[in-house]
């Protein structure tokens, strides 16, 4: 009878060993699911990121070509006006020397505005090219910091997972040898 109820302990231990060991790997199985699962969250994270910042620095260009064409515009508008003044200016001044002085006055005088209004679209071009360029240098940056946190969060992940496993290992030697040192001690008949 001694025997027989040892025995029934025995296997009752062994298929107790055998559920945790199945917990175990099911635990193990979990974990690795939520370790590939964090990893595809922050991957997603880094490329949405990756993703805005392409788009903002598309849209900067774009704002910057606009600028440029604006600018060129001006430039020709000004070219063609300061043609047509001098066209102006030479026929009034073959007709009319007397008024000559006053024209080219005048003329001179509109050049000017018009040189001082293109220095102030040159000035408020180069300091929003400026603000563009430290914007996309923060964007630049915080992309960097995001990516730097998402590697940093994925090595805690795997110092965790290898910690686990390492427990999860040692458990398992630790029943190993408890199933053997109990088999090593049935009585023999």
């Amino acid at each position: 009878m001694v025997d027989s109820a040892d025995t029934v302990s025995l296997e009752q231990d062994l298929l107790l060993a055998k559920a945790e060991i199945r917990d175990l790997k099911r635990t193990v199985m979990a974990l690795r699911d939520a370790m590939e699962q964090t990893t595809h969250d922050a991957r997603s994270q880094v490329l949405q990121a990756t993703q805005g910042a392409a788009a903002e620095i598309a849209q900067l260009k774009i704002t910057v070509g606009s600028l440029r064409d604006a600018l060129e515009l001006a430039s020709q508008e000004k070219e063609k006006a300061l043609q047509h003044e001098r066209a102006l200016a030479h026929q009034e001044s073959l007709q009319l020397k007397a008024t000559a002085s006053a024209l080219r006055d005048e003329l001179e005088r509109s050049r000017l505005e018009k040189e001082s209004a293109v220095q102030q679209a040159l000035v408020t071009s180069q300091a929003e090219i400026g603000q563009l360029k430290a914007t996309t240098a923060s964007l630049r940056e915080a992309l960097e910091l995001a990516a730097i946190d998402c590697k940093n969060r994925l090595q805690q992940e795997h110092r965790q997972f290898a910690d686990e496993t390492e427990q999860l290992r040692q458990t398992i030697h630790q029943l190993r040898e408890a199933l053997d040192a109990s088999r090593h001690q049935e009585p023999r008949p």
